[in-house]
């Protein structure tokens, strides 16, 4: 069995997939498992990523339910679950096993965020900062946890949004996350999309509105019209 299995869930992304996937070919020659999962792409996306993958499979869409999946197909111990627009450093794999040698069922790594608008390091701050205060991951810094305890947690629920930060308060019962030091690089694109103090505020509102028991459909509706507004 392989002691680590990366996920990747996927739509759409031929133009970023091979810089997602190239930097992990160091960690499947030291034997990590690298599962893709699409979810219907209508791109080059599978053609691309089946020589930079173990297995590439197919799911319905929706990237809680396609993590799902990967994890049900994968074999390792361990599993991380990658966006496809962020890229993992390249020592991940022996970071990953510290932690877990050291008694850590689940954690994450710290994030920066690349772009060319300087309050995208500002927010890579906060997102570490609040996550290391909270215990809460966001899936933007690669949510790592053990075979056991994702199946323990109910794995992640079937949702349009904050799949992440249901799962992560499920993990925090059974321990509190390692926030390891090493940084994840993620796409500064829906930051920068629409405006990055904009963007921040639509996440904070959709995240306090989630906390007071808001249907995640209805913020997933509303994430996607007001991200796509002028």
């Amino acid at each position: 069995m392989n002691a680590l299995s990366i996920i990747v869930p996927v739509l759409d992304e031929a133009a970023g997939i091979s810089a997602c996937l190239a930097p992990l070919q160091a960690m499947r020659s030291r034997g990590v498992e690298v599962v893709v999962v699409d979810g219907g792409s209508r791109d080059a996306t599978r053609a691309l990523a089946a020589p930079l993958a173990d297995l590439v499979l197919q799911s319905p869409r929706g990237r809680a339910r396609q993590m799902n999946a990967g994890a049900q197909a994968a074999h390792g111990q361990v599993l991380v679950f990658l966006h496809a627009d962020t890229i993992l450093p390249g020592q991940a794999d022996a970071a990953i096993a510290r932690a877990v040698a050291g008694g850590a069922r689940w954690g994450r790594f710290d994030v920066s965020i690349a772009g060319s608008d300087p309050l995208l390091a500002v927010v890579a701050a906060m997102m570490n900062a609040r996550s290391r205060l909270t215990g809460i991951a966001t899936g933007d810094q690669a949510i790592f946890v053990r075979r056991d305890d994702f199946g323990a947690a109910g794995t992640f629920r079937e949702i349009p949004l904050m799949e992440d930060v249901a799962l992560s308060k499920r993990l925090k019962r059974l321990a509190r996350p390692a926030c390891l030091r090493e940084r994840v690089v993620t796409s500064g694109r829906r930051w920068e999309r629409r405006g990055t103090l904009r963007t921040i505020v639509l996440m904070w509102r959709l995240r306090l509105a989630y906390a007071l028991g808001a249907d995640p459909g209805r913020l997933a509706r509303r994430y996607d019209v007001e991200r796509t507004s002028g």
